[in-house]
């Protein structure tokens, strides 16, 4: 299927697959089933009644939702008025539901009472409250009592609004305007609502599908979302491709698998820690993937016997490197089967990127040196909401977004991770990038994943301390040994510590504040 042109509004690019190929499936979830048309007409409806609920341009839309076709309907309905929508992850608890809600008070919530056996209808109340919500629509139905709106009644007040009202609104949404609202992880302070345009999210779907091509794009999406991965890396693009996303909303490694091979996924795209879990479960029964026809992961580097597992599969492989406030990535590597760059670098600039590798006093530092990265592009997000000093401090005077991530331009035109500025810590006065060390200890045959962070040190300064996940036996004492052989002195870590699982974030990624506070604690000093 070719992709649509540059169109100025994700439900325009919706509309141009919804014409030409109807009847194909566009989003499944269990025995749920939509074609591009239907999708479309249930985009059009809830539109329709989020205007007539008095939602205008620029108003907030929370939506408490698993993946699955309702969040992405919602979230293009949605964006499609010029409205922005912001996702809450079901998983969260009532203070981490609470601080979107007041930061960026959305207008109407959309929200499910029941996940998983959980009940909402106290945290619902309590952000309904918080954030000053005008009304709150419930898929699993209404309550009276509480105040709560039923989906059914809801979607009924679209009928008094017409087609043309709607777009006629639409005429005048798109393009650089805010959609779309991403809470950062916080894992260094209070999250910040990341602000994202359409304009970019349409430009980066359609330049991910021009550099890694899948045909049929058949993807299976398990991902938060509240978390770009789950929109921007995954759902869009898939869409953008008219290819078909699979829902799953509770995440199960084994049953990603049978989803895999009932629904024949071509695109295979995930994390390193939960391919890891895949692969595990793959090992017990083997599943038929062999409609996968291309492999990537995104959010961290891969360790080296996930990579040699995966490339067994015998397909090609990608990787990119970027971040929320980017739209989604800065650096792509296209597919291939070369392991060497899959391991050891996230590829080059992306199309349409302007990178620079900056010292710390905003100088362009050489080839093979560390610097931190910097981006200019039309990716680039507009600015933390209600964040006038932060989104100032996130960008350079001449309009770089800065990354925080430290880097080195490798001499094929690569960039390869070394760190972030924070992490990166000075041991004898050396400085030391954890990245680095993690790299050479996932080379040990037995470490399969490596964290290294930084305690204070009366003699040094600062020390290293890493935590490993083995996939064989092997002593600490043998594996500093390793790193001994083939680091410098200063870099090697002074104490190791190995785990059977590291700790791990909402989104998959290790948990980095959780293992420092743990070190300083156990070995500080």
């Amino acid at each position: 299927m070719p992709l649509p042109p540059r169109l100025a509004r994700i439900s325009d690019c919706l509309g141009w697959h919804a014409e030409r190929q109807p009847d194909a499936e566009a989003v499944v979830l269990d025995g749920r089933r939509l074609s591009y048309a239907q999708l479309a007409a249930e985009v059009d409806r809830m539109a329709r009644a989020l205007m007539a609920s008095g939602v205008g341009k620029g108003d907030r839309v929370g939506t408490l939702q698993t993946p699955s076709p309702d969040f992405l309907i919602a979230f293009i309905a949605t964006a499609s008025i010029g409205a922005i929508w912001a996702g809450l992850n079901p998983k969260y608890r009532r203070d981490e539901l609470l601080h979107p809600v007041r930061d960026c008070r959305p207008k109407l919530l959309l929200a499910r009472r029941e996940v998983q056996g959980r009940r909402y209808d106290d945290e619902i109340a309590a952000m309904r409250e918080a954030g000053g919500i005008e009304t709150v629509v419930c898929y699993e139905g209404g309550d009276a009592g509480l105040g709560f709106l039923a989906l059914a009644d809801f979607l009924a007040r679209a009928d008094t609004v017409t087609p043309a009202d709607l777009a006629a609104r639409r005429a005048e949404s798109g393009g650089r305007e805010a959609c779309l609202l991403v809470y950062t992880s916080g894992t260094t302070g209070t999250p910040k609502g990341a602000v994202l345009h359409q304009q970019a999210i349409i430009d980066f779907a359609l330049e991910q599908n021009r550099i890694w091509p899948v045909e049929p794009n058949r993807a299976l999406n398990y991902f938060p979302v509240n978390h770009v991965g789950c929109t921007v890396d995954l759902a869009i693009p898939v869409l953008m491709a008219g290819g078909c996303t699979i829902f799953l909303e509770q995440f199960d490694p084994g049953r990603t698998l049978d989803i895999m091979e009932a629904e024949r996924v071509s695109f295979w795209g995930s994390i390193p820690a939960v391919f890891s879990l895949q692969l595990a479960e793959q090992a017990k029964r083997a599943r038929d993937l062999s409609a996968v026809q291309m492999i990537v992961w995104e959010g961290a580097a891969i360790p080296q016997d996930i990579l040699g597992s995966l490339a067994g599969f015998g397909v090609p492989m990608a990787t990119n490197y970027g971040q929320t406030e980017s739209t989604s990535a800065m650096a792509a590597e296209p597919p291939g089967t070369d392991l060497e760059p899959l391991l050891n670098s996230v590829g080059f600039a992306f199309q349409g990127v302007e990178l620079r590798l900056l010292a710390a006093d905003g100088s362009d530092v050489p080839d093979g040196e560390p610097g931190e990265v910097c981006a200019r592009s039309g990716y680039n997000f507009l600015g933390y909401w209600n964040r006038p000093e932060a989104t100032a401090e996130a960008f350079t005077a001449d309009g770089y977004l800065r990354t925080g991530d430290l880097a080195v331009r490798r001499p094929d035109g690569r960039y390869r991770i070394v760190g972030r500025v924070r992490e990166m810590f000075k041991s004898g006065g050396y400085n030391v990038y954890p990245r680095e060390v993690e790299m050479l200890l996932e080379t040990h045959p037995a470490v399969t994943q490596a964290v290294v962070v930084a305690v204070p040190d009366p003699l040094w300064q600062e020390v290293g301390v890493a935590y490993l996940t083995l996939s064989s036996a092997a002593t600490p004492e043998e594996i500093l040994g390793y790193a001994r052989a083939r680091l410098a002195n200063y870099k090697v870590p002074k104490r190791l510590v190995i785990e059977a699982e590291l700790p791990l974030l909402p989104v998959g990624k290790v948990d980095r504040t959780a293992l420092r506070k743990r070190a300083v604690a156990d070995f500080a000093g």
